[in-house]
């Protein structure tokens, strides 16, 4: 294993590379990196936006530069992977950039970064080299693979942008679209490719000049090598810690009937405050949904509940609470009919979910809870939810208020224990209708699209997962 500091460089066999982007992934709520690749030319800059390969664009048809995916190891070491074969890129590429990007963070907060480079072949390291001095950069510039005297070496470079992935592409003649800011200036000039006389360090033994370079981390050893094209692998989603409280003082609900059976501390966390809950969050009016008093109810096992409340034509939010796993499902019905419609369906243990209905005046409300255990609903307006203007987390089914123009949206989806499970959003319009704006199988991420609202957007999800509008046609830079 071959160890290099800041400003080193290493002689290259010509043999098919990995490349991976190392870090340690430090638990929900910790940014996600990812790698990337430009191929430049002899005159420092990239052809087109073609000679960019990264998250949306992850291979370069001409020179075959692709983005293979990330690994997870068991000790929490994470890798983005790429690979090439050098007697495939193009003569016109003198170099191939690897960077890294920060997706929700600065690699100040990220532990333990560092480029990995082995052997396609046979997995033997080729290069390491640890970024040590990170503070406020959105993306740095590693290291890069370079032509020499009919070969190909590697020189680690560790320039920092704190303009991101867009401001590290311009300096290389990769300008951002139209509509997005100009990224700013990095601290200061890349250097120059070439040879530079500084000591090269073995990890397996002594090696000059070593004093103030520590030995690599322990992940290095052990991060696993892709042996084939893996499934993409996310940063875990943040999962919200529910709270344990009841009405807040001076709260007055009402009406609320009669449990079927009675509730202990021990039951399911009931979310925030009465006062928090029931106060108005959005921009949405009546006539998307009525305002009235707020209704809980609770049970066991498999009931009607039929809420005495006089409600005009809109969209209702159902609450549900449930107490240890297996399935729940909660359906609403018409009184004359056997035609029931899916409230909210979830197999997640002690589950705090929400779901929406649509109610006809003409007819009275009615639902249906299938579950085993312990059960409680809260219904509530529409006018309580949390608006979608901004980026948002959660976990499980939930449902947000959106009254802003057409976007695109942006999602990650953690899945269930098991890294599976579905992910789907929908968007409820007035009347009652639905559009899907996404759909995940497992463990992924992607996009969709909204048109102008007001809408309600119905996130129906095994696990956690997180929503982040876009401005229309952003979609080269923004992460699909």
């Amino acid at each position: 294993m071959t160890q290099i500091i800041k400003g080193g460089n290493l002689p290259l066999s010509g043999e098919p590379v990995r490349v991976a982007v190392v870090c340690r992934s430090g638990g929900p709520g910790t940014s996600e990196v990812d790698a990337a690749a430009l191929l430049v030319d002899a005159g420092g800059k990239v052809r087109g936006q073609e000679d960019l390969v990264f998250h949306n664009q992850p291979e370069h048809a001409g020179s075959g530069v692709r983005l293979v995916g990330k690994v997870e190891g068991d000790d929490g070491a994470v890798g983005d992977w790429l690979e090439f074969t050098p007697r495939r890129v193009e003569q016109a590429v003198e170099r191939i950039v690897i960077a890294a990007s920060c997706h929700g963070g600065t690699f100040g907060e990220v532990a333990e970064l560092y480029l990995r480079a082995v052997s396609a072949a046979t997995g033997a390291q080729l290069a390491l080299y640890e970024i040590e001095d990170a503070t406020t950069e959105e993306a740095i510039l590693l290291g890069e693979f370079y032509r020499r005297d009919g070969g190909w070496k590697f020189r680690a470079v560790g320039q920092g942008y704190a303009s991101g992935l867009p401001g590290l592409a311009s300096d290389f003649g990769l300008s951002a679209p139209s509509g997005l800011p100009a990224p700013a200036s990095p601290a200061g000039p890349v250097p120059a490719p070439g040879p530079v006389s500084v000591p090269v360090m073995k990890t397996d033994g002594p090696a000059p000049n070593t004093a103030s370079h520590p030995a690599p981390p322990a992940a290095a050893r052990h991060v696993p090598v892709p042996a084939s094209v893996p499934a993409p692998c996310l940063a875990p989603v943040p999962v919200p810690a529910a709270q344990a409280d009841g009405p807040a003082p001076g709260a007055t609900p009402s009406p609320v009937p009669t449990a079927a059976s009675p509730l202990t501390p021990a039951f399911v966390p009931l979310g925030p405050p009465l006062s928090v809950l029931l106060e108005r969050r959005n921009d949405l009016t009546e006539r998307y949904g009525p305002e009235f008093p707020y209704f809980e109810y609770a049970g066991q096992g498999t009931e009607d509940v039929e809420p005495d409340l006089t409600l005009t034509d809109g969209y209702v939010v159902v609450d549900v609470m449930r107490e240890g796993g297996g399935l729940i499902e909660v359906t609403s019905g018409a009184m004359h009919t056997r035609h029931w419609r899916n409230v909210l369906s979830s197999r997640i243990p002690d589950l705090h979910g929400m779901g929406v209905v649509y109610q006809d005046q003409d007819e009275p409300l009615r639902l249906r809870v299938h579950a085993s255990g312990r059960w409680m609903i809260r219904l509530r307006p529409v006018t309580t939810l949390r608006p979608f203007d901004g980026p948002v987390e959660g976990f499980g089914p939930e449902v947000l208020a959106h009254t802003g123009p057409e976007t695109d949206v942006r999602y990650r989806f953690q899945g269930d224990e098991n890294k599976e499970g579905s992910f789907e959003v929908r968007l409820h319009r007035r009347g009652g209708h639905t559009d899907s704006v996404c759909s995940q199988e497992g463990r992924g991420r992607g996009s969709g699209s909204m048109s102008q609202g007001p809408r309600l957007l119905a996130v129906r999800a095994a696990g956690g997962w997180s929503l982040d509008p876009r401005p229309p046609g952003s979609n080269f830079w923004s992460r699909r």
